[in-house]
C-alpha cells in the first residue's frame, strides 16, 4: 500500500494481488468514512518499478507429485467432486488461489513459500476442464504427465487475467471465494462481465432485466460468491491421510526424544546454548529422520520471560542463552513427506517453583479436558474452548490465544475453515476426519510462558446413547511425547487425570521405544514412568 494526496483529501493505492477482495473492500469503506479514496493498480507494481536490484530470483525448485499412498483419493476423483459442487451452485468454472488448496486438489506439493510444501500458482476448473497458471520452468516431465492423466492444462503463471477475462467473455458463472482470491482477479472477473453485457445489451433492447434477479432471468454471468468448497473437503482427512498424520507423528517423536536426552545433558553439564542454538539443534535431529522436508514454522524458542511471548522469534544476535534455573518452553513442528507435526512442551531444567508448578498442572488438567471431551455433531469448536480454559480460570488466570487450530496433511501447519477457539464467529463444526491442536497455556508477562500442545483427530465415539439420534463425538491423539512429570503438582489433579496422564505415557513408551536405542532409549523410559497420587 502507499499513501498519496489529492488535494484536501487522502489517497491508498493498493496493489490488488497482494489483498484478497474482501479486505480490499472493507479498506475502501473505511477510507470512504473518512472522505478519501482508494485507488487500484492494475497495470502497474511501484515496488516492481523501484526494486531493480538486489532483488532475490523467484523460487524455481521442481514441483512433485504427491504419492497418492499419501494422498489416498486420486486428482482426476477430486476435480470430479469440485464438479459437482460447481453444478450444485449454479456455476460452471471456479478459481482456486489459496496454494493449499491448489496442492491438495491435484495431489501436487512445492517448496516455494517457507515450511510449507506448495507451489505459487492459480487454478481455474470448468465443467469440462481445469487449467494450473505455475512458471512452466518448475514442472518435470512427471508432473506433466501427472497432470495431464487429470485433465489438466499448462498456462503461464502471469496469463490469469486474461483468463478471468475470456471466462467473462464466454458467459461463465464464475465461483470466487471473496475471502481468498485477489482483488484484482474479482475486478478483473467484473469489469469483463460489465462489459459483456453492455455488448449483449446493444444486441438486445430487452437488456432492462440483466441485473434483475427477481423473475429469475440473467442475460450474462454475475458470478457466484461464497467460501471455496475445497476448504472443507480439505479439512476431512481420508484413512491414507491419517495414517500418513500417525506415522509421520511416531517419527517425528523419536527425534524430539533424540534432542530433548542431548538438550537435559548438555545444560546440566553447563553447556551455554543460545535459543537458537537450541532450534537448529533440533532441526539437525530432525532433518535425520526419513522423509523430512522443513520445519512447519519457525521455531518458537524461549527461555524464561522469552517464553511469555507467545509467538516469539529468536534471533542470532538478540536472543537469550537458556536458562537452567527458569521455565523453557518449545513449540516446533516439521514437514515430512507423509504428515505435518506441531508440538509444544514446557519443561524446568532445575526445579521449578510451586507457583509454577500449579499453573503448569491447571494448563495441564485444561488439556486432558479437552482430549477427553465427548460432543455431540454439528457442536462448533468454540463450544469446547471452555473445557481449556475453566481450571484456569478457577484461580483468575487465562490465556489470550485460542485453544486449537486445523492442521493440514502434509501441507500447511494452520488451515481452516476449523478452530477451537473463545472467538465467536467461527460456527464450523467440529467433524470426523478433522484434525486440531490441543494447546492451552499460561503466560506471565517478564516472567515465564506455559504451554502444553498435541494435535488431535476427530473421531467418532461410540456412546451407550444417541440423544436425538445424534452422532457424538471425540478426539484420538496423534501427538504421542512424554511431559514433563517434575512440572506436574499431582495434589491438585483427580485420580482421572493421573490415570490419563500414566495412560498417555504407556502409549508414548509403547509406540516410541522401538524407534530408539541406548541412551535415548533409556531417557524415554524414564521420563514415562508412572506418577503416584499420594
Amino acid at each position: 500500500m502507499m499513501f498519496c494526496h489529492l488535494g484536501p483529501k487522502l489517497a491508498l493505492i493498493l496493489e490488488q494481488f497482494l489483498f484478497s477482495f474482501d479486505v480490499a473492500e472493507e479498506l475502501k469503506e473505511a477510507i470512504a468514512k473518512k472522505n478519501h479514496k482508494l485507488i487500484y493498480l492494475y497495470d502497474t507494481n511501484l515496488v516492481d518499478e523501484i526494486w531493480k536490484e538486489s532483488r532475490p530470483k523467484p523460487p524455481n525448485k521442481p514441483i512433485r507429485v504427491h504419492d497418492i499412498k499419501y494422498a489416498g483419493v486420486d486428482a482426476a476423483s477430486k476435480l470430479s467432486y469440485l464438479r459437482s459442487q460447481l453444478l450444485d451452485a449454479g456455476s460452471s468454472a471456479i478459481v482456486i488461489s489459496m496454494l493449499d488448496e491448489i496442492a491438495w486438489l491435484l495431489n501436487l506439493r512445492g517448496s516455494d513459500a517457507p515450511h510449507s510444501p506448495v507451489m505459487y500458482a492459480y487454478l481455474t476448473v470448468e465443467i469440462d476442464g481445469a487449467k494450473l497458471f505455475v512458471d512452466n520452468s518448475k514442472v518435470t516431465p512427471e508432473v506433466l504427465n501427472h497432470l495431464k492423466n487429470a485433465g489438466v492444462e499448462l498456462r503461464p503463471y502471469d496469463a490469469i487475467l486474461s483468463e478471468i477475462e475470456s471466462l467473462a467473455a464466454r458467459g461463465v458463472e464464475l465461483w470466487l471465494d471473496p475471502s481468498s482470491v485477489n482483488a484484482a482477479i474479482v475486478n478483473t472477473y467484473k469489469s469483463a462481465c460489465d462489459r459483456h453485457l453492455e455488448n449483449l445489451g446493444s444486441k438486445n433492447d430487452s437488456m432492462t432485466k440483466i441485473y434483475d434477479g427477481s423473475n429469475g432471468q440473467s442475460w450474462g454471468p454475475s458470478g457466484v460468491y461464497k467460501a471455496s468448497p475445497i476448504s472443507l473437503a480439505k479439512a476431512l482427512k481420508n484413512p491414507a491421510e491419517l495414517q500418513g498424520m500417525r506415522d509421520s507423528h511416531l517419527r517425528d517423536a523419536a527425534a524430539l526424544a533424540q534432542f530433548w536426552a542431548w538438550l537435559e545433558e548438555e545444560i546440566h553439564k553447563d553447556v551455554k546454548l543460545t535459543e537458537v542454538d537450541v532450534a537448529d539443534k533440533l532441526l539437525e535431529f530432525r532433518s535425520k529422520q526419513a522423509g523430512f522436508l522443513d520445519t512447519s514454522f519457525d521455531s518458537i524458542s524461549g527461555s524464561g520471560a522469552n517464553g511469555a511471548i507467545i509467538h516469539y522469534k529468536p534471533e542470532p544476535k538478540s536472543c537469550s542463552i537458556v536458562d537452567s534455573k527458569k521455565l523453557f518452553l518449545l513449540d516446533s513442528g516439521a514437514q515430512y513427506v507423509d504428515g505435518t507435526t506441531d508440538i509444544t512442551r514446557t519443561v524446568h531444567f532445575g526445579e521449578p517453583t510451586a507457583y509454577e508448578k500449579e499453573c503448569f498442572t491447571r494448563v495441564l488438567q485444561g488439556h486432558i479436558a479437552l482430549d477427553q471431551a465427548v460432543f455431540p455433531e454439528n457442536t462448533p469448536g468454540f463450544v469446547l474452548d471452555a473445557f481449556a480454559r475453566s481450571f484456569l480460570w478457577k484461580i483468575g488466570l487465562d490465556y489470550r490465544h485460542g485453544t486449537g487450530h486445523g492442521v493440514g496433511a502434509a501441507l500447511n501447519v494452520h488451515e481452516g475453515p476449523q478452530s477451537i477457539s473463545f472467538r465467536f464467529g467461527n460456527m464450523t463444526p467440529l467433524q470426523k476426519g478433522m484434525i486440531v491442536s490441543n494447546e492451552p497455556g499460561y503466560y506471565e508477562d517478564h516472567a515465564f510462558g506455559i504451554r502444553i500442545e498435541n494435535l488431535l483427530h476427530v473421531k467418532e465415539i461410540n456412546t451407550p446413547n444417541r440423544f436425538g439420534g445424534m452422532e457424538y463425538l471425540g478426539f484420538e491423539k496423534l501427538t504421542f511425547f512424554p511431559i514433563q512429570a517434575k512440572m506436574v503438582d499431582v495434589s491438585l489433579l483427580s485420580a482421572s487425570e493421573v490415570n490419563w496422564l500414566n495412560d498417555y505415557h504407556s502409549q508414548v513408551w509403547e509406540k516410541v521405544s522401538p524407534l530408539l536405542d541406548g541412551p535415548t532409549h533409556e531417557w524415554l523410559w524414564s521420563n514415562t514412568r508412572p506418577l503416584v497420587k499420594q
